[in-house]
C-alpha cells in the first residue's frame, strides 16, 4: 500500500515532488503485470519506447542490481532520478556517494555503466563496438 508517509520519504530521498511521485506510482503499478508490488524485465520490456530503443536492453538493465530480477517501487525511483535535471542541492544527496543521484558526476557515472557490459569499470573496445552496432542496426 502506497501511504502519504511513503511519499513524503521518497520525497526526501529523490527530487521529485508528491504530484511526481504519485504519477510515477501510477506508472509503476500499471507495468507491474505480476501484481506483485515489483517489476521484472518483462514488465519493462513491454514498454514500447524501450522496445524500439538500440540501448533498450542496457536500460532496462540499469534498474537492477546485479543478481536480482525484480525492483520495487524505491529502486524504481532511484534508477529514474539518474534522467532528472542536474540538481547539486544537499535534499537530493545519494547516501553513499554523498553527492544527488541526479549529479553530473551519478549521471555520467550511470552512462558509463551502460556502456561497460561486463561491470569491469572500464569500456572494451568490443563493447563500444556493440553499441555502435546496435545503433546502426535500428535504423
Amino acid at each position: 500500500m502506497f501511504t502519504v508517509l511513503n511519499q513524503t520519504l521518497l520525497c526526501l530521498c529523490f527530487p521529485v515532488s508528491h504530484s511526481q511521485i504519485t504519477r510515477l506510482y501510477s506508472r509503476f503499478h500499471s507495468l507491474d503485470k505480476g501484481e506483485n508490488g515489483a517489476l521484472s524485465r518483462e514488465d519493462f520490456q513491454r514498454i514500447p519506447e524501450l522496445a524500439i530503443n538500440p540501448l533498450g536492453d542496457r536500460i532496462i538493465n540499469a534498474f537492477f542490481p546485479e543478481g536480482e530480477d525484480q525492483v520495487n517501487f524505491r529502486g524504481f525511483m532511484r534508477t529514474l532520478a539518474h534522467f532528472r535535471p542536474v540538481e547539486d542541492n544537499e535534499k537530493n544527496k545519494d547516501p553513499t556517494s554523498g553527492e544527488p543521484l541526479n549529479s553530473r558526476a551519478n549521471k555520467l557515472l550511470f552512462a558509463f555503466r551502460l556502456y561497460d557490459l561486463d561491470r569491469d569499470d572500464k569500456i572494451s573496445r568490443d563493447e563500444l563496438l556493440q553499441v555502435r552496432e546496435s545503433m546502426f542496426c535500428t535504423i
